[in-house]
């Protein structure tokens, strides 16, 4: 079953590369809490075999799936939107919130993860003096990247998942970085760029719907939503 690989999968993650100064590797999965709340979520969304398309994220922050360890998913959505209960105060982060409207417009939960697997092009997240870094903006930390976001991409895929397209968060450096690694290693057919969840409700809040509707144009062309 698909969510029995998950869950492997996200219990051996172990960064081994360099770490730049003050950089420090964000591991969720280290936390026994954050486990159980895995195994409930990917127990209640991925206990099949049916191939999922990826939807790629830069790398998990401190307040979604930094916590959660479900991508794009605070505790406040993670209880209400999903069903599932959680320790963690009932904080929201921006990303998540646009997450969840656009997966109810997509149909909710159970239909949007039936066909969606949500992932990063690292897994593990990054911090420098306690705030959120993304691996491209430091030099030393994408030069070190490439084989571990390599390794995960590949271990994912192995899975049987849909390598005809994939759809990238964030349509700047996160799409450049990751159709770089696309042409070198022969991923996907192609690669669909999206704005990012946290862009969108920082600075296009007033065009958030229209974010939707794209986003969901987007699955629909390519079939994923009927």
């Amino acid at each position: 079953m698909l969510d029995t690989s998950i869950l492997a999968f996200l219990q051996s993650l172990a960064w081994t590369g360099p770490v730049p100064g003050g950089v420090e590797v964000l591991s969720p999965f280290s936390n026994p809490e954050t486990m159980a709340v895995c195994r409930a979520f990917y127990r209640a969304f991925y206990h099949d075999k049916a191939p999922r398309t990826l939807l790629i994220g830069i790398n998990p922050g401190r307040f979604g799936g930094g916590v959660t360890g479900i991508p794009f998913t605070d505790p406040v959505r993670l209880q209400v939107e999903c069903g599932i209960d959680n320790p963690w105060p009932k904080k929201q982060e921006l990303s998540s919130v646009f997450m969840y409207e656009m997966i109810r417009a997509f149909g909710g939960p159970q239909a949007f993860y039936k066909k969606i697997y949500i992932t990063s092009v690292s897994p593990l997240g990054f911090t420098r003096q306690g705030k959120n870094l993304n691996y491209y903006d430091d030099t030393h930390l994408l030069g070190a990247l490439e084989p571990f976001a390599v390794d995960c991409l590949r271990r994912q895929l192995a899975w049987g998942m849909n390598t005809a397209v994939a759809f990238c968060l964030g349509g700047g450096k996160n799409f450049a970085y990751l159709e770089k690694l696309n042409a070198k290693y022969g991923f996907f057919g192609k690669i669909i760029p999206l704005a990012h969840p946290r862009y969108i409700m920082q600075y296009q809040l007033k065009q958030k719907a229209a974010h939707i509707a794209t986003y969901l144009e987007s699955f629909s062309i390519e079939g994923i939503l009927a």
